[in-house]
């Protein structure tokens, strides 16, 4: 039984590591006509047209950062959202490319983008400091976060929902009494799971979902928890063995962390996500990313100025 455990959880590792992305070629800010944020090595295919004459006023963060290279935090482990190849270290996910879209809406091409992964309890950290412009990875927007960064978007409308062994009983959160259920460190679903109505004997955290993923495989937990856009994509790389419960029990607003007081910028992106809706950019990401799942593209939400 070892052994098999042991191979289980190396295929999920491969499996992981074999969602190959691409992420393009350089450019600069200064490139005049259609150059894209990215060139034709896109892992998407798409491309979006840089506007090379983008201006914040009255934004601090892009003034520090016109002309040179906008720094965004996303996640790195989790496929069709946010993924690094772990040889060839590019990008691909949904998240990557409405990242992607804002970027170029403010001036940035593929080569003056920087992507760093930033854990889920370091993110507020992060932006508030500095290390990040901005931070696009499965963020939800909730009022406590509100306190300590500003969000743009949201951007896509997700749900907590359950990832488990394909032959597994649970059906849903009223079956996780006794049960041993695993999320991210400082993630709104490890919270959340850890609610006196639940019941569950573990909420186990984990740097990363992979990890939480592979104690699944393992069997040394019975469910993995988070947004059902994330459990998706690991459902479709361990096809057959792994399913998403599909009993969503919350609702959660992915945003676009940035500074807290920067309203400027906050509205430049709001900007930008209306237009990349509007255009059509928005729905031929997701067809491309999540929408590889099978699940179809929902309506996209309507931004929320405050």
């Amino acid at each position: 039984m070892k052994l098999r455990n042991t191979a289980a959880a190396a295929a999920v590792v491969l499996a992981l590591a074999a969602t190959a992305t691409a992420c393009g070629k350089s450019g600069s800010p200064d490139d005049k006509g259609d150059k894209s944020s990215d060139g034709a090595s896109a892992p998407s295919g798409l491309t979006y047209k840089v506007n090379t004459s983008a201006d914040v006023k009255d934004s601090s963060v892009f003034a520090k950062v016109k002309g040179k290279t906008i720094t965004i935090g996303t996640k790195a482990d989790q496929p069709g959202l946010g993924y690094e190849n772990p040889g060839t270290k590019k990008r691909s996910g949904f998240d990557v490319e409405i990242a992607r879209m804002i970027a170029a809406d403010l001036g940035f091409d593929e080569g003056h983008i920087k992507f760093v992964t930033v854990p889920s309890e370091a993110r507020e950290t992060q932006i508030a400091s500095g290390g990040v412009d901005l931070y696009v990875g499965t963020y939800t927007i909730n009022d406590e976060r509100k306190k300590q960064v500003g969000f743009g978007g949201p951007y896509y409308i997700a749900g907590q929902d359950l990832l488990v062994k394909a032959d597994s009983s649970i059906k849903g959160p009223d079956d996780l009494k006794g049960k041993k259920v695993c999320s991210a460190t400082g993630s709104t679903p490890l919270k959340r799971i850890k609610e006196e109505k639940y019941g569950v004997a573990e909420a186990k955290a984990q740097q990363g979902y992979q990890l939480c993923v592979q104690d699944l495989v393992n069997g040394s937990i019975d469910a993995v928890t988070t947004d059902d856009s994330i459990l998706k994509g690991y459902a479709a790389e361990n096809k057959g063995a792994l399913k998403v419960v599909g009993n969503p029990f919350s609702k959660e607003p992915y945003g676009v962390g940035l500074k807290k007081d920067d309203a400027a910028l906050r509205e430049a992106v709001n900007k930008a996500l209306e237009a990349h809706v509007k255009n059509g950019d928005w729905k031929k990401a997701y067809d491309a990313t999540l929408g590889k799942s099978g699940a179809a593209a929902p309506n996209p939400p309507a931004v929320e100025r405050y």
